[in-house]
């Protein structure tokens, strides 16, 4: 028997627990943060939960943490401190030599009177103590805390098994001066979640581009873009020398054969009407480029609209990872790579 907290966008978490029940035929669930972060159980191990986890597609369940520790919260800010400290000296021997970010969540139901920095400045000065190297990026190990009620629950796993090195999948992007639009955070998300690299890319087709927001990061990582949509541009971006922006609706755009190796689309249109559109600009993709496209989940019928877009995207392109990431909001993201 184990324990575990999922975590999904504000509003999904039925999704995700229903992902979760095709997966586990025995589980069993607890809201700890209503529409968003929920315990299951089930009747296996870590590591047989774990190897299910791995070969299974989970678009809605953005993160997940065991519970291999449960601490009572004592009420006493010095006694809380200690209860962390005393868990880290114990456990010494696996943390020594290791790099090692500690993740805090709460629930609004949780009893605790230290702050998040007060546990982590805990956490941290115990894990030097043991040999530990405390990071906030690229650990080897996370030790993810989620304090709800009178419990801290407490849990460890590498960033490949909880899913993300932020705490509980909330990947944060700084705001710049001058941003067109948040837009811009879902692209940046894409590229670390997908693990890719945009600079390493030549052409980029922008579809449904306006105002701007992924454009602008194609061409600040110097990409040639292509960007299709009869609004205007932005003025910052407008004359750009490496842009082209055809004014236009996309169903009326014809380009040359292989002329792109990156699409992108972001398009507040119907799932079947994007698909359309996506696979008559196809033929302007070199064969293996790659696609990041968004699917709005119209209707409260999100699963059947992404069941219909897979399948008609299939034709020409391989799905390689589908997933409501942070910054998204009622959509999820493909990640696609076009067949020969």
């Amino acid at each position: 028997m184990s324990k575990w907290i999922a975590t999904s966008n504000q509003g999904f978490s039925p999704y995700g627990m229903e992902e979760l029940r095709k997966i586990f035929s025995q589980i069993t669930f607890v809201q700890l943060i209503p529409g968003e972060v929920y315990q299951f159980e089930v009747p296996l191990e870590n590591d047989e939960v774990q190897a299910k986890l791995n070969t299974s597609e989970l678009i809605f369940v953005r993160h997940i943490q065991p519970i291999d520790r449960m601490v009572t919260i004592t009420g006493d800010i010095t006694g809380d401190q200690r209860s962390l400290a005393e868990m880290i000296h114990y456990i010494d021997s696996s943390l020594a030599g290791k790099r090692v970010a500690t993740h805090i969540r709460m629930s609004k139901m949780h009893q605790l009177t230290a702050t998040k920095q007060q546990l982590k400045q805990a956490m941290d000065e115990a894990l030097l103590a043991v040999g530990a190297e405390p990071v906030l990026q690229q650990p080897d190990l996370i030790i993810a805390l989620f304090a709800h009620k009178d419990e801290m629950l407490i849990g460890f796993g590498t960033v490949q098994e909880m899913g993300s090195d932020w705490p509980g999948g909330a990947i944060r992007f700084q705001r710049e001066e001058g941003q067109i639009s948040r837009a811009k955070f879902k692209l940046l998300e894409a590229e670390k979640v997908f693990g890719l690299d945009y600079s390493s890319f030549h052409a980029a087709i922008d579809v449904g581009a306006a105002p701007g927001g992924w454009t602008s990061l194609l061409l600040e990582r110097g990409l040639k873009v292509t960007a299709i949509d009869p609004a205007a541009l932005d003025a910052r971006i407008k004359d750009h020398p490496a842009l082209t922006h055809l004014r236009m609706n996309a169903s009326a755009v014809k380009l040359p054969a292989g002329s792109h190796d990156l699409l992108v689309c972001d398009m507040s249109w119907s799932p079947i009407e994007m698909s359309k559109l996506i696979l008559k600009l196809q033929p302007a993709l070199k064969p293996q480029s790659l696609a990041i496209i968004t699917v709005k989940l119209m209707h409260k019928k999100g699963l059947q609209s992404i069941r219909e877009v897979k399948e008609r995207l299939s034709n020409a392109f391989t799905i390689i990872a589908a997933k409501q990431l942070f910054h998204n909001r009622e959509e999820i993201t493909l990640f696609l790579q076009k067949k020969k």
